[in-house]
């Protein structure tokens, strides 16, 4: 009887964990670039008894383990902004920012010109360029962004293009070690340095949206509340079948 509370105890803390991943991923699901995270279990085995003098092996206990959760990196669907400074990334890659903590990595290409002719994201850190970071003049116009990356502008009144730098594309071969850390920014965890990516490509006026589908986190939230309860109502009776068996245990005739 008790093998029944604890494991019911323990699926309903897995289950507590798992709303607050899919919660998160509904709260973001208009966040630009976001990546959806899922939740990883796996069955854990162990004896509840441990004397040595069973005729037999005791028969092992199945509990429910929330052993971790990972990012979903499948590409996002991508809208047409027709903004210039708006960027999708076909491919695997992050674009490269500097804030306050260090160089973060973002998959958010809605950029902006900040006042002091800097290029910046959504949250007003530096886009960072394979130079450094990208600055403008204020005599420049018509930004044009190339599948590589390239940066070119018109600047007054010249009809040649000058280069402004190119978009730092970086990728990770141990993505998974990638840290979300705010702001839709991820951090470099253990073992996860950035390579220079040559293969995925820019599409400049296109917004790469989160890859979150609503419809899909909603039956997991209807689904994880369904379960909830139902474990819920079996603990309880589990519980009131114990206590009646205690009463009648404890109920000695006269």
């Amino acid at each position: 009887m008790q093998n029944t509370l604890l494991v019911g105890l323990s699926k309903q803390v897995v289950l507590e964990r798992q709303m607050d991943v899919v919660a998160n991923n509904l709260a973001n699901m208009n966040t630009n670039g976001y990546k959806a995270d899922r939740s990883l279990f796996e069955e854990y085995l162990r004896s509840n008894a441990h004397e040595d003098n069973f005729a037999s092996s005791d028969r092992r206990v199945s509990f429910v383990q929330d052993r971790a959760t990972f990012h979903d990196f499948a590409q996002g669907p991508t809208e047409e902004t027709k903004n210039p400074l708006d960027v999708a990334i076909d491919g695997k890659a992050f674009l490269v920012v500097q804030t306050p903590a260090g160089e973060r990595y973002t998959r958010d290409g809605n950029l902006q010109i900040n006042n002091r002719g800097q290029l910046v994201n959504a949250a007003g850190y530096q886009v960072l360029g394979t130079a450094g970071p990208i600055t403008f003049q204020q005599t420049d116009h018509d930004v044009a962004i190339a599948p590589d990356g390239n940066i070119t502008v018109l600047e007054g009144t010249s009809r040649l293009d000058s280069i402004r730098g190119k978009l730092r594309l970086v990728s990770f071969a141990q993505a998974q070690s990638l840290l979300k850390d705010g702001s839709n920014l991820y951090s470099a965890g253990e073992g996860a340095a950035p390579l220079a990516d040559t293969k995925s490509v820019i599409r400049q006026g296109f917004i790469e949206k989160s890859n979150v589908n609503s419809v899909t986190e909603m039956s997991r939230m209807i689904e994880i509340t369904r379960t909830y309860t139902q474990i819920a109502s079996l603990l309880q009776q589990q519980s009131d079948l114990h206590k009646s068996a205690i009463e009648k245990l404890a109920d000695v005739p006269a």
